[in-house]
């Protein structure tokens, strides 16, 4: 009997794990791209908002431009629609976790619809010009990224203590 138990237990162990291993590569997919995107965000910070010279390492600003929202666009997806999306849609089982995924949910939507209208607006290849309008929206962007980031570092922290408590 003593070995019917450990046989039924372990399946369940198995896919604790499997959804412990899961949610650990969420996080650190979007703490990669976040990082990513934090770069290209400084980059970026330095342009003129006119004309269309070279950064430090030789990309045109319309080129860092595009690769700075292929990367923002990417970032909040691994956010958005990975981790915040399992989270809601009730596939994390502590029930901690939820409830402050919940409770910030609408920030992070919020922050979402901003950097998708800045990507829709500066993302248009090498037909767009920079405006004296540029700084003041990435400025804006950079405002909303920051609220975020700290809404994410919080859910990350209980994604990551709960995690560990759950284990001990």
């Amino acid at each position: 009997m003593t070995t019917e138990h450990k046989r039924e237990s372990t399946p369940h162990k198995a896919r604790g794990k499997e959804r412990r291993t899961g949610s650990q590569d969420m996080v650190q997919k979007l703490i990669a791209e976040r990082t990513e995107m934090l770069s290209l965000y400084c980059q970026m910070a330095g342009l003129e908002p006119y004309g269309n010279g070279k950064n430090s390492r030789g990309k045109t600003a319309q080129e860092l431009i595009q690769k700075f929202c292929q990367v923002l666009v990417d970032y909040i997806a691994a956010g958005h629609f990975s981790l915040y999306e399992r989270i809601v849609n009730g596939k994390e089982r502590r029930q901690q976790v939820s409830a402050l995924a919940e409770s910030l949910y609408a920030q992070i939507a919020g922050t979402t619809e901003m950097a998708l209208d800045f990507n829709d607006k500066y993302d248009c290849g090498d037909h767009c010009e920079i405006t004296m309008s540029f700084s003041d929206d990435l400025s804006r962007l950079g405002e909303k990224l920051a609220a975020r980031i700290e809404v994410e570092d919080k859910l990350i922290d209980h994604l990551v203590l709960n995690r560990r408590s759950s284990e001990d």
